[in-house]
């Protein structure tokens, strides 16, 4: 990448922090960024937004403002989830630089050093692979591995495996992510999608620092779901071929019985058969537009154009 270096020098590097009830971790948080930060030879701009949250997180950001230039406040007037949010974040900051990270800090800001570095040397994003996930549960790291497996095989745009929205970009992939208009936001895809040269960093993912995730399964699925039907129309196609093949055996099952008549003389209905035909041919159905549904619910989000996010206060932005 000797072709295109950089210099950090006169930059501004922005952290964008997504942020829901993260109370607890408030104080650990930034003591972490300015040990971390600090000597990066950079200008520091820390974009933290709240996501509505329940506990007294914007009292604090509020107080830290007051007395640190470098913290930019978003509220959003309600809880939108973290890919608006992050959105919000994403299109507020003004670096050169701009890097989403988990206010937890299990996205140790340690690593954000060498993705500037490797962004002098060309690097338009730089993102951490969780090459350990071992702070996880087991039944938490099976389901991201399947997830990862299935998306990268039915998906128009492959995205990293073990990847999450801890990165480094360049302002021009910013630019470029602030054009894409949709609603239902996968955040991990988007990063794929829009391109320019990527690398990844290997890091062993730690535990939280406080405070409990507000990541259920139940909300995993519907963030995989949006991931699936945002980036791919296989779910849909899949439902011809599964057409095709019950045709052909119902045209396979027709010609067995035509035969049967033909040499035996007669046909012996089973009702159980019958029954189990039945209801396997109206579970399909009601499957296919199931698929039907999810697809046609995210293109009536799409529709309304409501906005992504509605923000309640600013602070520090001009």
């Amino acid at each position: 990448m000797s072709d295109a270096l950089r210099t950090r020098h006169g930059k501004t590097l922005s952290l964008v922090i997504p942020m829901h009830d993260e109370a607890p971790v408030l104080d650990l948080l930034f003591q972490r960024l300015d040990e971390t930060l600090g000597g990066l030879g950079v200008q520091l701009e820390i974009v933290c937004v709240d996501d509505g949250s329940r506990d007294d997180t914007w009292a604090r950001l509020q107080a830290r403002a007051a007395r640190d230039p470098r913290l930019r406040l978003i509220g959003l007037s309600r809880n939108f989830g973290k890919e608006a949010a992050l959105t919000a974040g994403l299109e507020m900051c003004r670096g050169d630089m701009v890097a989403p990270l988990d206010a937890d800090l299990q996205d140790p800001p340690e690593l954000i050093a060498e993705f500037i570095s490797l962004w002098e040397q060309g690097y338009d994003v730089v993102y951490g692979v969780r090459a350990d996930r071992s702070s996880d549960t087991r039944a938490k790291r099976w389901s991201a591995g399947a997830f990862y497996q299935l998306f990268n095989v039915v998906a128009d745009q492959a995205i990293p495996a073990s990847t999450g929205d801890f990165r480094l970009m360049d302002r021009a992939v910013v630019e470029a992510l602030k054009r894409l208009p949709e609603r239902n936001r996968f955040m991990k895809g988007l990063f794929a999608w829009v391109g320019f040269r990527q690398v990844g960093v290997p890091y062993t993912r730690p535990l939280r620092a406080a405070g409990s995730s507000s990541w259920p399964y139940r909300r995993l699925f519907r963030f995989a779901l949006d991931g699936m039907t945002s980036f791919s129309t296989a779910p849909l196609r899949v439902w011809t071929l599964v057409g095709v093949g019950s045709a052909v055996v119902a045209l396979l099952a027709a010609l067995a019985i035509v035969i049967r008549v033909l040499v035996v003389g007669r046909d012996v209905p089973g009702y159980a058969s019958l029954m189990v035909v039945i209801l396997f041919a109206f579970a399909l159905q009601m499957i296919a537009l199931g698929v039907l549904g999810e697809y046609i619910g995210r293109m009536y989000q799409e529709v309304k154009g409501r906005p992504i996010y509605l923000v309640r206060d600013r602070v520090g932005f001009d």
